[in-house]
């Protein structure tokens, strides 16, 4: 169910709220649906019995988002399209 947060345009209060299929969102506070979406962060929740270490080492920036290649800094095989 995606879950979208929003501000409302007319009374300037902050809310989430599931958006299904085609329907549009409305503020709870003042019912306006003048509204401004917000970007949201996500969070990932581990598994039960999952260890709560990162999965790289600390200082390391991971896969680099692209190729997933885990090398960190200066590891991407991919070519820098700059």
């Amino acid at each position: 169910m995606p879950i979208f947060e929003y501000v409302c345009k007319e009374c300037q209060h902050e809310f989430e709220a599931l958006v299904f299929g085609k329907q549009k969102a409305e503020c709870p506070k003042c019912q306006s649906k003048k509204l401004e979406p917000q970007l949201s962060v996500f969070a990932v929740a581990a598994k039960s019995g999952a260890t709560t270490q990162p999965p790289f080492p600390s200082g390391s920036a991971g896969p680099c988002g692209s190729c997933s290649e885990a090398g960190g800094p200066g590891g991407c095989p991919m070519k820098d399209f700059d």
